[in-house]
């Protein structure tokens, strides 16, 4: 049966369901920085309404004249498991999203803060935080691998860790991400647990689902391979283009030490977070779970139990990856889903929408050819 897309604009447009973990991610310091000089400067073809209501420029690339790929359009060294899993949505509405960093509806804004706050705050359950000071990509590196080598044997001894990130090669491009929640059940099964807090106390669409189940998949996806030993050194730096003999921030040294690791550079800290993964016993991932939550009330709407699908995961990352590689252009919906685009922020302008479903290139070939 078809969906009606009938929630509010936050929600419908499955913008509230992007992970609360990943969205603190985008934050870091060299993701901040990366990205802010990684944008396309806005050309004067089309235009949007900002959230002042002033008009805001969007970027038109003439596909067929750009030999770059969208990854090296935007500057990007590698991916968030969020930026496949909002493809799965809408791949045309997350390119809009690259192309006009700024533009954000403030519900949308509002969703997305106050869903990060509950993230925040069951993480203070179990974790003590600690502000480091960073400088280089480096020490941001650094910090997410001194999360790792300090949550692997609490995950071990005590059975829960929140916030565990992750990162692997899939399909020739790095993706990183965070994991909400793993532990272990009574049956000494490793679970993975997702949190998705919604705005409306309503579980979301089917749409949203599907969108929701690729990601905790991707998820298990590269956690297993780095417990596995899969993830490499090599690759990671080739990346990433990190330096590994650069020495670490005087802070990130000193909270390295206080945790028990004599070490001086990046290269020291990969050394040991390598050494943890496949040598600490840790299984792959048994079960993966995903708990909808009310924002307002904190009411568990529903839980969802995931199957992992291995060969269809592959499936979609290989389409996925074929659009960030420069292989094809992006995909809007189809006819079924034209819903979706009700509450698009970028439904006006959308190419997708204007050539009933073809790229507009596509459809200015079609023109010469009878011409």
């Amino acid at each position: 049966m078809a969906e009606t897309g009938e929630e509010g604009s936050g929600e419908a447009s499955g913008f509230s369901d992007m992970s609360d973990s990943e969205f603190l991610e985008y934050l870091d310091l060299e993701d901040t920085q990366e990205s802010s000089a990684s944008l396309s400067k806005p050309g004067p073809s089309s235009e949007l309404p900002g959230k002042d209501s002033k008009l805001i420029s969007l970027p038109t690339w003439k596909r067929r004249l750009d030999v770059s790929s969208p990854m090296e359009r935007f500057h990007l060294k590698y991916l968030y498991v969020t930026d496949l899993s909002t493809q799965d949505w809408c791949e045309q509405q997350m390119v809009y999203e690259k192309e006009l960093p700024g533009f954000l509806a403030p519900e949308k804004a509002a969703v997305l803060d106050t869903g990060a706050s509950i993230h925040l705050a069951r993480e203070l359950e179990v974790h003590d935080l600690v502000t480091l000071p960073i400088t280089t990509k480096e020490d941001a590196w650094a910090v997410k691998f001194l999360n790792i080598l300090s949550m692997i044997p609490v995950l071990q001894s005590e059975g829960r860790v929140r916030e565990f990130p992750v990162f692997g090669e899939v399909a020739g491009v790095l993706l990183v991400g965070v994991i909400d929640e793993l532990r272990y059940t009574a049956k000494g099964e490793l679970e993975l647990a997702e949190l998705k807090t919604r705005r409306r106390p309503m579980l979301p669409l089917e749409a949203q689902k599907r969108k929701d189940y690729f990601q905790v998949s991707l998820y298990k996806y590269i956690f297993d391979a780095m417990v596995q030993g899969k993830v490499t050194s090599t690759s990671l730096i080739h990346h990433t283009k990190l330096c590994p003999d650069k020495p670490l921030g005087p802070s990130v040294l000193k909270h390295a030490r206080q945790g028990g690791f004599s070490v001086k550079s990046l290269g020291d800290l990969m050394e040991l977070v390598f050494l943890a993964l496949t040598l600490s016993d840790l299984p792959v991932i048994d079960i993966l779970k995903i708990d909808y939550i009310h924002q307002e009330t904190a009411t568990v709407l529903g839980t969802e139990m995931v199957a992992f699908e291995e060969n269809e995961v592959k499936s979609k990352v290989q389409h996925y990856m074929a659009y960030w590689m420069g292989h094809r252009e992006p995909q809007g919906v189809d006819v079924e889903e034209a819903w979706k685009c009700r509450t698009c922020s970028y439904a006006d302008i959308c190419e997708w929408r204007k050539g009933g479903g073809m790229p507009s290139s596509v459809l200015e070939h079609q023109a010469k050819r009878v011409e």
